[in-house]
């Protein structure tokens, strides 16, 4: 009668010891520990007889085989453990630490940076660059009935064109104009071009005038109603004799010239605006340069009248005579 497999490998494996079935734990402390392998087949053939049985010759003895000690592993993970920290020491690169930033700071570098719409077109202006210069363009109030507004442009706050910058300032700060322009503006204004007291260097370009000009929208150029200059010198007439072919003759007869304050207050309303120190000292100086110019003529008195020279010809005549 054929035994079950599980009868049949308990009958050859009676003269064996019995394979431990626990790890010993307790001992001195070079004692190794034990563990238990599973029986091995290396047997090629794939009978059902000899499944699960193991030549004699090819038998491993588990208790000759040797694992590290508690001692041995902690050991060799404190090695890889160094070898990790130095291979990261190696291989971190050394940074700056991240400042801190105060809410009021980014804040503040919030606003350095603004967002308008131009024409259908989306800009951005630099603000720090041009904020020595926003006073270029301010509101003087309004004139007549309703809301007409006075917008006053002071060139004397323009950058000196000997700048490095220049360019980029000048870029920014006539986004700067159009944009607060458009904001000002409501419905009918005019625009007063303070040109007193600015030297040549801060004087703006052809090229610049006409962008503007160019970019100013439809409904502004249509609402502008006058386009006051004071203190007009050759440079600025020169300009806009040049400019004359390119903008509308609608335009060029909405242009007045005013050579004084005490002119310009009798145009508009002066309450509100506000005149930068240079000018009011420019007019007081112009004022008062006139006014010696027509007592050095009343000094003088009158010239002789050109019939005298004529007849001097007559007389040389008579003595030769």
């Amino acid at each position: 009668m054929d035994l079950p497999p599980e009868s049949k490998m308990n009958s050859e494996g009676e003269g064996r010891p019995a394979p431990p079935t626990s790890l010993p734990l307790q001992g001195g402390p070079t004692q190794r520990k034990k563990l238990s392998a599973p029986r091995i087949s290396l047997s090629l053939d794939q009978s059902e007889d000899d499944l699960g049985e193991t030549p004699d010759d090819l038998d491993i003895n588990v208790d000759d085989l040797d694992t590290p000690d508690e001692g041995d592993y902690l050991d060799y993970t404190d090695h890889e453990k160094d070898w990790e920290d130095l291979s990261a020491v190696s291989i971190r690169e050394p940074y700056d630490p991240i400042p801190t930033y105060s809410a009021e700071e980014e804040r503040q570098d919030g606003k350095l940076w603004r967002t308008v719409i131009i024409g259908e077109q989306e800009h951005r202006i630099n603000m720090k660059i041009i904020e020595p210069y926003m006073k270029v363009i301010s509101h003087g109030g309004y004139y007549g009935s309703g809301v007409n507004a006075i917008i006053v442009f002071a060139a004397c706050f323009l950058p000196d064109s000997d700048r490095e910058d220049y360019h980029e300032i000048m870029e920014n700060l006539f986004l700067y104009v159009i944009s607060t322009l458009e904001l000002m503006v409501a419905e009918d204004y005019m625009i007063l071009y303070l040109n007193g007291a600015t030297p040549h260097r801060r004087m703006p370009g052809l090229g610049w005038l006409k962008k503007c000009y160019q970019m100013i929208d439809r409904r502004l150029r249509k609402n502008l109603k006058s386009f006051i200059i004071l203190h007009p010198s050759w440079f600025i007439r020169t300009i806009l004799a040049i400019t004359k072919p390119f903008i509308s003759a609608k335009f060029s007869s909405k242009i007045k010239y005013v050579n004084s304050l005490d002119e310009l207050q009798e145009l508009i309303p002066m309450d509100n605006i506000q005149i930068p120190e240079c000018i009011i000292r420019l007019d007081r100086e112009l004022m008062e340069s006139a006014e010696n110019s027509r007592v050095n003529s009343f000094l003088q008195g009158p010239e002789p009248p050109a019939a005298a020279g004529r007849a001097e010809p007559d007389v040389a005549g008579a003595s030769s005579s």
